[in-house]
């Protein structure tokens, strides 16, 4: 998706691998694997038998927004857990897209540690805006949108200019090259209005997006503001007189 990075970015960026996104993907993928949604793990049996599983371990793994809201202590975990379970192979191949597409420079210019610290955090605290606002839901929420929402608002305001290929339907899906501040705001304004829009029925948790999002890019913002520089008099230059 992203087609032109800086020179120095993408020097830095084969330099110094990204683990933390890459042991995320893989993470995910295992743990999809052998669960019972990838339907390839034969000890959930089919059938009917295998929909009672898939909504039992979604149940157990993912956050339901009544219990976690009612301090049910058997969902305390679930904001971190959720975070690695996927609802289908298309659920789970677009959220990883999107984490590798954006993760590995995002990893970069944070570094490791804190670029996990980053994701883990942002993913659960979105899980638990959308269980807030949600508190008398008893719908399951698994998936790791929230937290490369996260990603993709730091990835705006570190990296604005980068140009992103997107496809829009009212384009006829043709592959257009626009810059970061151009795609991810249309991006994250189609999470809005759908959010707004969205019923208490099962669905695409939009309002994790959105709340992930703003996360992200208020974490970056603060973190990585850039100062205003300013000349003190020791630096000024001889014979004139600072301002």
């Amino acid at each position: 998706m992203i087609r032109q990075w800086s020179a120095k970015a993408g020097r830095a960026l084969r330099q110094h691998p990204a683990p933390v996104t890459y042991g995320l993907i893989g993470a995910c993928c295992m743990i999809f694997l052998i669960g019972p949604a990838s339907g390839m793990n034969a000890g959930y049996g089919t059938g009917d038998e295998l929909l009672a599983a898939q909504r039992a371990y979604f149940r157990r793994w993912g956050v339901v927004p009544v219990e976690l809201i009612g301090a049910d202590p058997r969902a305390a975990l679930t904001p971190l857990t959720a975070l690695f379970i996927h609802g289908s192979w298309l659920h789970l191949l677009g959220n990883m897209l999107f984490l590798y597409v954006f993760g590995a420079m995002a990893e970069e210019r944070m570094g490791h540690i804190e670029f996990a610290l980053f994701y883990t955090g942002c993913g659960c605290l979105a899980l638990l805006g959308y269980a807030a606002a949600n508190a008398d839901s008893s719908q399951t929420l698994v998936g790791a949108s929230g937290a490369i929402s996260a990603v993709l608002g730091a990835f705006l305001y570190l990296f604005p200019r980068a140009r992103v290929t997107s496809l829009f339907p009212f384009l006829f899906f043709l592959p257009l090259r626009f810059p970061a501040w151009v795609t991810l705001p249309f991006w994250v304004g189609l999470q809005w209005v759908a959010a707004g829009q969205a019923t208490r029925g099962p669905g695409v948790a939009y309002l994790a997006h959105v709340v992930g999002f703003g996360l992200g890019f208020a974490y970056a913002w603060v973190r990585y503001m850039r100062p205003t520089r300013v000349t003190s008099p020791a630096s000024a230059p001889e014979g004139e007189n600072p301002p």
